[in-house]
């Protein structure tokens, strides 16, 4: 097959304040592509034929290809990962697309993640997001036997939702307002809903939001794009429940005098 490809070039890393001005989109007509090639092999072929032609081949990140490392994220016509649902851009192949297609292939697209060259972008910023509390740091004493430590299954099944987050960003990426609560309220809710997370879940939320908020994300406005464009499909109930910790640990962190018992008055 063959296809066209419109590709974001930046040789300049980028900052806060200029994070997509220093770079245009560039045209590249590619044949001979299989069906049967993911898109990042697909890349690769780009490159190989830039090489053969002195020319500097396209930067992207890439690490796994499996779709679980979050790594490979690049925005495609539009859509963080591509066209399909539950997809990263690495597990993506090329039969998703028409023979003699024009695809546009961009950086994610948000201040938190300035754009280090081509479709690379620095993600660290969730990096410090976690590193403000996304983590048990209490002494547990020597591992216990899993069937000592007794969780229902509905508990379970909801972290394991949780924790299937990869961190690529995608929900930034296709956010209105590069928000970040999807990511965060996965990292809530994987631990809340386990005992050993309980521990500190008052401090969890209130540390997490405020770096969050720190890195420059935007706030949520529920229209579940970042649902849509989850490669792990990870439910927005999440956000609510980020909401709900985040609520109840400025409600325990209040002096005395400013909390309510209960009733209306």
């Amino acid at each position: 097959m063959n296809v066209v490809l419109h590709v974001w070039r930046q040789q300049r890393a980028s900052t806060a304040a200029d994070f997509a001005q220093d770079g245009r989109m560039v045209r590249y007509e590619l044949d001979g592509i299989s069906a049967d090639m993911s898109f990042l092999e697909m890349l690769d072929v780009l490159n190989e034929r830039l090489q053969q032609k002195g020319e500097e081949p396209v930067a992207f990140d890439h690490d796994c290809r499996e779709g679980i490392c979050g790594s490979c994220g690049v925005v495609i016509n539009g859509e963080p990962h591509g066209p399909e649902r539950g997809t990263t851009a690495c597990q993506l192949h090329m039969r998703s697309f028409a023979n003699g297609a024009e695809i546009y292939v961009e950086p994610w697209r948000a201040r938190a993640f300035p754009v280090v060259k081509d479709l690379v972008v620095d993600r660290s910023a969730f990096d410090r997001v976690v590193q403000a509390g996304a983590f048990v740091s209490v002494n547990t004493g020597a591992p216990q036997d899993a069937n000592c430590l007794p969780v229902p299954k509905a508990d379970a099944d909801r972290a394991f939702d949780a924790a299937t987050c990869i961190g690529c960003g995608a929900c930034v990426a296709a956010c209105k307002n590069a928000s970040a609560m999807l990511f965060v309220g996965a990292k809530v809710s994987h631990f809340v809903h386990l005992p050993q997370g309980r521990v500190e879940r008052e401090t969890r939320a209130r540390n997490l939001v405020a770096a969050m908020d720190q890195e420059g994300f935007g706030n949520c406005t529920n229209q579940y794009e970042c649902e849509a464009a989850c490669p792990k499909e990870i439910p927005v109930r999440v956000i609510a429940e980020l909401n709900r910790e985040y609520l109840r640990s400025k409600v325990l962190e209040a002096p005395p005098s400013q909390k309510r018992v209960g009733g209306d008055g």
